[in-house]
Order: structure tokens, then C-alpha cells, then sequence
């Protein structure tokens, strides 16, 4: 078929008067595909008078015949172009695809009508890599042209990502009974490996004995054929390789054959045309130019002849190849049969594949389906190739917080750009979302609204304890403590008001010298008051009780202790001031947690909460040393209690705190509101319910005896203490004022309790009364 096709050409430029006045003649030998045979045929063409004489100087050599178009294979074409490389002939081939014939300081004088195999190599990449085939086998034969093309797919397969599973090698010079073992090693290759896809670098005549073994075991696999029998109608047939001969006609060679396959060689007809026009000088009616030309001057004009066919503008490049482009083909099921669909270009110039048709059907998957050939699945978009031993091979892995990958089998993540971030397996970055305590969320309103609500209980203790400040219970109380400490509670809810909205530098410094001083001035009160109970109802001696007495000084006490927190905060803002947290997010966490740091070091806030707990530790231990007096005397079990609930609160403060960094702020906030109630219903609420709900009138003797009852006879001292107490009513009159001297009980020697002497000094308008109670 390719012969006719180039004699029609031939003729058709003759009838044309193409060349005026000059007829081109032909000479066909056929190669039989040996290299030896082409060497012989190109001898007999070159001869003159049956001889081809050798000489030094080749340049004016003038044979009949001035070029040579083949021949079908490289490896025939390398042997002919090296020796028509002595006579400077060109050598102009239509299929002979061997990178090794670029070179043209090897080959001087060979063109070709199609591209190179450095550009097949890169076509047959970018198809593996278009449809996700990167788990390869390759067999190619063992001649030029097979090698060469191998070598180069190596590197363009790296390129495009695709591995290769094997390689294995078909000897082309075997004869039949070498040939048929070795087909079947390779197809147990074929058949034994992973890869899906089988890239076939072989002539013809070895596809189709390899196949033949493949069909015999039903072995199926997604094939890659070469430009060498990408259009082979003999293998595209094989199952019906043997019809009536008599069917074979002209309609049948029409149908059966591919006439698209000799487009290449009419075009090499029609380059060697107009070669000869521009080299004879040919104008619209004869051509002046030499006809007995030396070949040389046509291999010039070769190389730089351009000339349009069939809407195609064709050149040769430097190297003597036409860089166009192609064919993509899908061999699709016709029957019991193949037949050639093309489905698209592969642009050699910009190195691109453009698929024409995109909804073919794949035989293997028997729809559109394409089939896969890959060493390891494919990674989606959150995740990275994490390579093996080989690098088709590999592990998908996610990509890491603050990374991410948007496409498909990428080979790491990127990283979030301008501040943006992402987590495990993200396909894209997002800013994160800033976190505080605002003034809409739920959370923050119930805190507003408990510290709210806090200040206005104190406010109706204040009014409670104010119009019932004659009361006992109120007197026992000290009003003036009491309303004191009523003061440092609220402005310590009200510094919980100051932990909400977005923070700043002076509201991270505001509220915590806001709870810092107003806690204290409350907890200054406390300790006074357990003090007072400590000094009036505990034996000491009388050095003892002097000295302690000279310590009992309420207002200097309150003052002098807040100032002391007033000096740690101070400090603490000199020299390690709170002020915005910039410590990073958490790789974890798309929110952005904007919230105070109290400090660099904490030093600062530990001391400031440290001072606090020894306060309430030591009231604390005040209280529960004078815990068996009455309390009609004292508020021991409030102050206790009260104590207690606070000291709870921040021993569990301490781990919360620093376990949720992130919640810091919610977690003191709920401290001081929890610790601020606990002593509102503990010291608070029990004298607004004596006072409301519970009889008062409690008599001085009722008191004693309830004294007697729980005191314990471990000491012998006696104690004078003048000490002034809330006013006791004794009598009617309500200015009284009681001094007690005691003694404290002893167990008699009789086993029995007893009060040795317990003397009541009542003083009332300068008279003196003595009274002697004993059992």
C-alpha cells in the first residue's frame, strides 16, 4: 500500500506538469527487512555500467538515481544512511523513527517525514500520565530502533511520574525455535505482574507472536502500542487471519487497510517535487536548471524546502524531521475484530495531548471507564505521596495542620500563606476564627448576670443589716465589718464584668487589681473578725492576753493588709504587667483564643493569689481554733464555713487553670463569682435569717450555760480580758457594758466537773455587781 501510494504521488505530479519538461522516474527494491538486503539494493541503484567505482572526492558524483525515500525500519534505515552519507544522497524515510538519525554529524544526509523517537517517547509519557498510569511494564525489542526508544522513554517516563514494574527484552534475530521460549518467559512476566498496562516497543512480527501467547492463556491487559504497529491490520485481525481468498478483492483492500497509514509517504513524494522545483529553477512552463545534478545539491534544498499539503504547511527542522504531531488511536472492538478510532493529537511542538473524542469505550472495563494500572492508589486532595522504595509506590498521608493540597497525587503540602490556617487533611486555608468572651454569647451574659445579681444581694444585705443594726444578732456581727466587706465583694463582682468583650491591655491590668484589692479588703474584715473571737474566748495568760490585746486594732489591721495586696499589685504591674496573650493557637484548633496573660513569669498573679489563700487560711485557722464558743458570741462557724467554701474553690481554680489555658478567663470569672457567694451564704445569710425569721431574745444566762456546757477543763489560767463586744442585753437597760474575768473549769477530784469561781463583773452606771456561780 505505501509503495502505490507513492507511485500515485509520482504519477499526480507528472500529470500535474509540476516540473514542466522533467518526468520523474522510479526503482523499487524490496529490503525484506534486512539490513544486508538494502545495502545490496542501494548498490545496484548507485551503479554505473553495473559498477559502483570508489573514490577519494564524491562531490561531483552524478548517479540516475538523486535520492533514496525508506527505508521501513531504523535499523535498515542506520545502515543505508551511513552509507549514503559517503555520497552525500539523501535518504528520506516516512517511518524510520530512531533518535540516533537526528544526529547529523552521523547522518548527514537522512530526513524524515515524521517526528523523532525522542518525541514519541515524550507522547507516550503524557498519555501514561493523562489517563493515571504510573504502574508500567515495558518489552522492546533489541534492535536500533527499540533500544533508542527504550532509553529515551526511561527519562520521559521519570518526567510524567511513571514507574516502571519490569522491562524485558525480545531478541529480534532469533529464528522460530529460539523465539517461541523466550515470548513465553516474557508473557509469564506479563502475566505474573501487578501492572495493568503494557508499554510494546516491538515490530510488528513480534507483537503479533506475543500476543498469540497471550490469547492462548486469555491473559488481558491495556496495551501501548509504538508508532512501529500502532496501525498493524494484521494484528488487528488475527483471530480472522484466515478468510476466503477469494473474498479478498479490490472492495476488500479498501476496506481492510488503513489508507490514512500512507499519508506520510506521499508527503515525502511531494517534499522531493518541490525540492526539484526550487534546485531546476522550474517557472510555469519548463525548468532551466541542470538535470544531471550531483545529489548533494538536492540534500540542500531539501533541508530548507517548504510547501503546503492538504492544509498542512510542512518543514524540516535542523535535524531533518518534521515536527507535527501524533495520532492518537484507540483500537476498538469491531466485531471479532479491531478497528482504528482516533481519539486525539499529541502536539509535538508545545508538547501537549488534545483528546478529540472523550466518551470511547475501554475494552478492559467495557465502558468509559478508565482501567487502572498504579502501584498504590492515588492520593486525594488533603493528603501527599509519601514515597517507598519506589516512587510510583507509596503511602497517603495527610497533610499536617497548617498545610495543604488541592490537587490529586500531589508530593507534599503547601503551607497556608498570611496567616491562614487549616487542620489534618484540609484541601484549603481558612482564617481562624477569634475567640472571647463576647457580650452576645450565652455564656458571658449568665456571668454578667450572676455578677449582676451578686452586687444587688449585697446591696439588700446592706439595707437588712442597716435597719436591723440594734439587733443582737447584728451587734454580734459588727456592722461596720460587715458593710466593709459587703464593699471589697461587690467590686470584686464587678470586676468580673470587666473579664468580658474583646480584652485589651487595660482591662487584662483593671480586673485583676479590681478583685485583687476588693477580695482583700474582704478577706481583711474576716481575719479581724476571727481575731476578736480568738483574743475574747481563748485562755492565755495575762502577758500574754496584754500583748495579743495591743494587736487588736481593726482599722489599722484592714488598712495595712490591703495595702500590702495594693504593693504586690503595684509590683506586679512594674514589673511583669498582664497584657495580651500571643502565644500561637494550637496546631489543632481553627480558633484563635484572644485573651489576657497575666504576665510572663505568672509570679506576679501567683503571690497576688498566694496573699489572698494566706488570709483565708489563716482566718480560717482562727475561727476553728475558738470553734466551741457560742456563737451567740461569735461568728466561728460562718468565718469557717466561708473559708472553707473559698479555699476549695481555689485549690480546684489551680489545676482548671493552667490545664485550659484556653479558658482561662471563664475559669477565674466562675472562681470569683463562686468564692463571692460562698461567703455572701455563709457569713451573710445566716444573720439576715436570725434576724428575719429566728427569735432574738437569747438571755446572758442562757448564753453562760450554753459556754459551761462545751468547754473543756484542760487549763488552770486565769484570763482578764477587756475587750469591747457588740452589746448583750442583760437587763432592760440597753447601754450596759459586760467585763468578764474567768477562770476555766477543772475537773475535781471526784471525777465530777466543776466550776471553781466564775465571776461576772457587771458594770452599770459606775456600780459594781459581783456574782459567784458554782456546782
Amino acid at each position: 500500500m505505501r509503495s502505490l501510494a507513492v507511485i500515485h504521488e509520482i504519477e499526480e505530479i507528472n500529470a500535474a506538469g509540476f516540473l514542466p519538461g522533467v518526468r520523474l522516474g522510479y526503482m523499487m527494491c524490496d529490503t525484506c527487512s534486512f539490513a544486508s538486503t538494502a545495502l545490496q539494493n542501494v548498490e545496484y541503484m548507485l551503479a554505473v555500467n553495473r559498477s559502483l567505482n570508489v573514490d577519494c572526492d564524491y562531490s561531483d558524483f552524478r548517479p540516475r538515481v538523486k535520492i533514496i525515500l525508506g527505508a521501513l525500519y531504523s535499523e535498515v534505515s542506520i545502515a543505508v544512511a551511513r552509507l549514503l552519507s559517503v555520497y552525500m544522497i539523501p535518504l528520506l524515510s516516512s517511518t524510520s523513527s530512531a533518535q540516533d538519525l537526528s544526529d547529523k554529524r552521523r547522518y548527514p544526509g537522512f530526513l524524515r517525514t515524521i517526528p523523532s523517537d525522542k518525541h514519541q517517547t515524550k507522547a507516550l509519557g503524557q498519555v501514561m500520565h493523562h489517563f493515571g498510569w504510573n504502574w508500567v511494564g515495558v518489552v522492546y525489542g533489541d534492535d536500533e530502533y527499540g533500544s533508542a526508544a527504550f532509553q529515551s522513554f526511561l527519562k520521559d517516563a521519570e518526567e510524567n511520574s511513571v514507574c516502571l514494574n519490569y522491562k524485558e527484552v525480545l531478541p529480534d534475530s532469533l529464528d522460530n525455535s529460539q523465539r517461541l521460549p523466550r515470548i513465553k518467559q516474557v508473557a509469564e512476566r506479563i502475566r505474573s505482574s501487578t501492572a495493568r498496562v503494557v508499554l510494546l516497543i516491538l515490530k510488528a512480527g513480534l507483537v503479533e507472536a506475543l500476543f498469540k501467547e497471550m490469547i492462548r492463556t486469555n491473559t488481558s491487559r491495556t496495551w501501548i502500542a509504538s508508532d512501529a504497529w500502532s496501525r498493524s491490520r494484521s494484528i488487528a485481525q488475527m483471530e480472522g487471519i484466515n478468510k476466503d481468498p477469494q473474498e479478498q478483492n479490490d472492495d476488500h483492500l479498501v476496506t481492510a487497510l488503513d489508507t490514512s497509514d500512507a499519508f506520510l509517504h506521499r508527503i515525502a513524494a511531494w517534499a522531493t517535487a518541490n525540492a526539484l522545483k526550487k534546485l531546476l529553477k522550474c517557472n510555469g512552463s519548463s525548468c532551466l536548471g541542470e538535470i544531471n545534478f550531483p545529489p548533494w545539491k538536492l540534500l540542500e534544498e531539501l533541508k530548507k524546502v517548504q510547501f503546503e499539503f492538504e492544509n498542512s504547511s510542512l518543514i524540516f527542522d535542523k535535524n531533518g524531521d518534521f515536527e507535527d504531531c501524533y495520532n492518537l488511536i484507540i483500537w476498538e472492538k469491531d466485531g471479532d475484530h479491531r478497528r482504528f478510532l482516533k481519539i486525539g493529537n499529541y502536539h509535538v511542538l508545545n508538547k501537549q495531548i488534545e483528546l478529540e473524542k472523550k466518551d470511547f469505550i475501554w475494552f478492559s472495563t467495557a465502558n468509559t471507564t478508565i482501567p487502572q494500572s498504579r502501584c498504590s492508589e492515588r492520593c486525594a486532595p488533603g493528603s501527599f505521596k509519601k514515597i517507598l522504595n519506589a516512587s510510583c509506590c507509596h503511602n497517603c498521608t495527610l497533610c499536617v495542620a497548617g498545610t495543604i493540597s488541592a490537587e490529586w497525587d500531589l508530593r507534599t503540602c503547601q503551607r497556608c500563606p498570611n496567616g491562614t490556617w487549616s487542620l489534618n487533611g484540609w484541601t484549603q486555608c481558612k482564617q481562624r476564627k477569634e475567640s472571647f468572651l463576647r457580650w452576645s454569647d450565652p455564656l458571658p451574659i449568665i456571668l454578667m448576670a450572676a455578677a449582676v445579681f451578686g452586687i444587688l444581694l449585697l446591696l439588700v444585705t446592706f439595707i437588712i443589716f442597716l435597719v436591723n443594726r440594734s439587733s443582737p444578732p447584728m451587734k454580734r456581727a459588727e456592722v461596720r465589718l460587715s458593710c466593709v466587706m459587703m464593699a471589697g465583694l461587690s467590686v470584686s463582682f464587678a470586676s468580673v464584668i470587666w473579664f468580658m468583650g474583646k480584652p485589651n491591655v487595660h482591662l487584662c491590668r483593671a480586673r485583676q487589681v479590681m478583685y485583687a484589692l476588693g477580695f482583700t479588703l474582704c478577706m481583711s474584715c474576716v481575719l479581724v473578725k476571727a481575731f476578736r473571737t480568738f483574743l475574747a474566748f481563748l485562755p492565755f495568760g495575762q502577758l500574754t492576753s496584754r500583748r495579743l490585746h495591743k494587736l487588736y486594732k481593726p482599722l489599722v489591721i484592714v488598712i495595712v493588709i490591703t495595702s500590702l495586696q495594693g504593693v504586690i499589685c503595684l509590683l506586679w504591674l512594674i514589673f511583669d504587667s498582664p497584657d495580651i496573650d500571643d502565644t500561637p493557637p494550637r496546631p489543632q484548633s481553627m480558633t484563635h483564643v484572644i485573651q489576657c496573660r497575666e504576665g510572663h513569669t505568672y509570679i506576679g498573679f501567683g503571690i497576688m493569689l498566694s496573699y489572698i489563700a494566706l488570709l483565708a487560711l489563716v482566718g480560717f485557722l482562727l475561727a476553728f481554733k475558738g470553734r466551741k464558743v457560742p456563737q451567740e458570741f461569735s461568728e466561728t462557724g460562718n468565718i469557717i464555713f466561708s473559708m472553707l467554701m473559698y479555699l476549695f474553690v481555689w485549690v480546684c481554680f489551680i489545676p482548671v487553670y493552667i490545664m485550659n489555658n484556653e479558658s482561662s478567663t471563664t475559669v477565674q470569672a466562675s472562681a470569683i463569682l463562686v468564692s463571692s457567694y460562698g461567703i455572701i451564704f455563709c457569713h451573710f445569710s445566716p444573720k439576715c435569717y436570725q434576724v428575719l425569721w429566728k427569735s432574738n431574745t437569747e438571755t446572758l444566762e442562757r448564753i453562760l450555760n450554753k459556754w459551761r456546757a462545751i468547754s473543756s477543763p484542760k487549763h488552770d489560767v486565769v484570763t482578764e480580758i477587756n475587750i469591747d463586744f457588740p452589746r448583750v442585753t442583760l437587763s432592760s437597760e440597753k447601754s450596759d457594758s459586760i467585763s468578764i474575768s474567768s477562770t476555766s473549769p477543772k475537773l475535781c477530784s471526784s471525777g465530777t466537773l466543776c466550776i471553781s469561781s466564775y465571776t461576772t463583773l457587771v458594770t452599770k452606771r459606775k456600780m459594781t455587781r459581783k456574782r459567784s456561780i458554782s456546782c
